[in-house]
């Protein structure tokens, strides 16, 4: 299993998802532009010495990612999503894809990914947080195939 990051805005996200792919054993994709310098204090700050353990791979860009990434399925976490994570059957092999904070994911991302899946919350609210997401997604699939 493997998280990716689609464009990410903020960097104290991408630095608790390095924390995230440290202490859980999973490679972190991150696919650029970003919207802030990786040596921002926030990102470093964020990450702690945990940066060094996790297992990060930037990719110049999304035809790059693509182009690059091992086999295994998309599965794109959104808003937008198809089927509740409650209900979604993991693979081993899956890439858990999330969306910039600011506007999700284009719809050439949604064509591209080979599941949907949305985190149920309360309908009077709009979304979670990006790093927080990736923590809940990460850990039911990572439940389901240890």
């Amino acid at each position: 299993m493997r998280l990716a990051l689609f464009q990410p805005d903020i960097p104290q996200n991408v630095g608790a998802c390095i924390r995230l792919g440290a202490c859980f054993g999973v490679q972190l994709h991150v696919i650029e532009p970003v919207g802030f310098r990786f040596d921002d204090r926030a990102m470093k700050r964020a990450a702690l010495d945990y940066g060094p353990l996790g297992h990060m791979t930037r990719h110049s860009d999304w035809d790059a990612f693509q182009r690059d990434r091992a086999p295994g399925r998309l599965v794109l976490f959104t808003t937008k999503g198809a089927t509740s994570l409650s209900n979604f059957v993991f693979e081993p092999d899956d890439v858990l894809l999330f969306g910039r904070e600011t506007v999700g994911a284009p719809d050439y991302v949604h064509a591209a990914a080979d599941a949907r899946v949305f985190i149920p919350i309360r309908p009077e609210t709009r979304s979670l947080n990006l790093s927080v997401s990736a923590g809940i997604g990460l850990w039911e699939g990572l439940r389901q195939v240890r």
